[in-house]
């Protein structure tokens, strides 16, 4: 393969996707090359929109697009009394795309014990101010069932013991280890369904 510098950068950026090595990054920079007109030049340009445009909400942690707002934080369906609690984007994601909840989520971008992630770099102090000002009334946590998100889970749980709000979690279906993002819709389901209460502040 010729050494050109530009295409040697672009395999490592792609590499460094999910599911991707060196061999699918290869492949993918021969289609971009070999389409350049057709996907390089709206990528690129696309690109540099996403970069200058889309953040994380400070408030809920959801995408957001600095051209109209956060629409999770807004609601545009209705108004709801519940919290979807998750660990990052790509799990509330895969829950709306199963139609199972409908409410409010919080994304708090990662979890207590992960590399380099402390309880304050996560989006908990802005969990309990929703709670406060949104008059919820369940909080769903919806934690990976791993060491870290159980652990972050029961901080959670703690953080909002003093609130007049029911806190439930994810039960049956979600297997031991399991990352809520790598669920199907049917394990999802009977997760919700089936969730347990944890405390109940409401009397």
């Amino acid at each position: 393969m010729q050494n050109i510098s530009e295409i040697e950068e672009l395999i490592k950026l792609i590499s460094k996707l999910p599911g991707l090595g060196p061999k699918s990054a290869k492949r993918i920079v021969l289609k971009l090359i070999n389409n350049r007109d057709e996907l390089i030049k709206p990528m690129a340009n696309t690109l540099a929109q996403v970069y200058k445009n889309v953040v994380r909400c400070n408030s809920c942690g959801a995408l957001k697009s600095n051209s109209y707002g956060c629409l999770n934080c807004e609601n545009t369906k209705g108004k709801y009394n519940k919290i979807c609690v998750v660990e990052d984007i790509a799990d509330q994601w895969s829950i709306e795309n199963s139609n199972i909840f409908q409410g409010y989520f919080h994304i708090l971008g990662g979890t207590i014990s992960s590399v380099g992630q402390r309880k304050e770099d996560l989006l908990i102090n802005s969990l309990v101010d929703r709670v406060n000002r949104d008059k919820i009334e369940e909080v769903i946590l919806a934690t990976s069932a791993t060491v870290e998100g159980q652990t972050t889970a029961y901080y959670i749980q703690d953080s909002l013991k003093n609130l007049h709000v029911k806190i439930t979690k994810l039960a049956q279906g979600l297997p031991v280890g399991g990352e809520i993002e790598s669920l199907d819709d049917g394990t999802l389901f009977s997760a919700f369904k089936n969730r347990s209460n944890l405390v109940s502040n409401s009397d």
